[in-house]
């Protein structure tokens, strides 16, 4: 096949999204259906916590410390005579917000670095790869509490140390699918067609590519609350009175014996909330599974 005609391909192609990367609908994907059921109740909870929850999740009643659950707590209260229930659906939104704005950085940036990297290659993919070796050699969740503990607490330090440290992750995979892309027949014949470096990258190769690191980011923000929780149990999170699941664990562990649920049920939502991302994003990667391409 000629360069020409590749081309012609290539431009009655262009502008078009990329297809579906499986025949079976989306809504008849289980894994994918359960993990949006999930994700979508916390998120509507987190959105809805001002008018769902009973009471104030900062303010403190001293009288009412360390309450049994009850029709007026259901969750009983915690030793400042906070609510836990309204801390918990408080905490949900903080947690939440956090763990998907952390992931935007970290995404956008790392997306671009691995894709210039993996098309151009040559000394600015090997500065590249270099320096994300060097973040690969530490674990992730030691390299984020050092950056916070330097930096200080707080959710602006939270954003920069996740982002510093997980931009890598998506660069590694934009690189590897763009080293893959940028050899196939289409793109070459763009190429010799004289279509600009940017307009291959935008028009044609991005919406085939990007599926995989979209993939990733549902796990990542499972990474990313999970470090938040980390920290706000370190005391190195969210300042308190701010409701954060974290930080209720920290307050709620001196009491499993009599007044179990002040750690346990904080602890239950971080791992319902990352079940639903896994579900998600195995849905996605069934749902967008590489073999077919505009």
């Amino acid at each position: 096949m000629t360069a020409t005609t590749l081309l012609r391909r290539v431009r009655r192609v262009e502008g078009r999204p990329a297809r579906s990367r499986s025949l079976r609908p989306w809504y008849r994907n289980g894994t994918l259906m359960t993990g949006l059921v999930i994700v979508g109740l916390l998120v509507l909870v987190a959105i809805l916590a001002p008018v769902l929850a009973p009471y104030d999740p900062v303010k403190q009643d001293l009288p009412s410390a360390l309450l049994a659950p009850s029709s007026e707590h259901w969750l009983g209260t915690d030793k400042y005579g906070r609510d836990i229930f309204s801390r918990l659906l408080w905490g949900a939104r903080v947690d939440l917000r956090i763990g998907a704005l952390a992931v935007l950085i970290p995404f956008a940036f790392g997306s671009v670095m691995g894709a210039l990297a993996g098309y151009f290659g040559g000394w600015f993919d090997v500065v590249v790869m270099r320096v994300v070796d060097v973040f690969f050699a530490f674990p992730f969740y030691i390299l984020v509490i050092a950056l916070v503990f330097v930096l200080g607490a707080g959710e602006k330090s939270i954003y920069l140390a996740i982002a510093v440290v997980s931009w890598g992750s998506y660069a590694k995979i934009l690189r590897g699918e763009l080293l893959v892309a940028k050899q196939q027949d289409w793109v070459v014949a763009a190429r010799l067609g004289g279509l600009s470096h940017a307009r291959i990258l935008l028009r044609h190769i991005a919406p085939n590519v990007l599926a995989q690191a979209v993939i990733y980011a549902m796990s990542d923000v499972v990474m990313d609350i999970l470090a938040i929780v980390t920290l706000g149990y370190l005391g190195l999170g969210i300042a308190p009175p701010t409701a954060e699941w974290g930080s209720m664990i920290l307050d709620g562990q001196e009491f499993m014996t009599e007044h179990w649920q002040q750690a346990t049920i904080p602890g239950l939502a971080v791992v319902v909330t990352s079940l639903g991302l896994s579900f998600l994003g195995d849905g996605l990667a069934d749902l967008l599974s590489p073999g077919r391409r505009s």
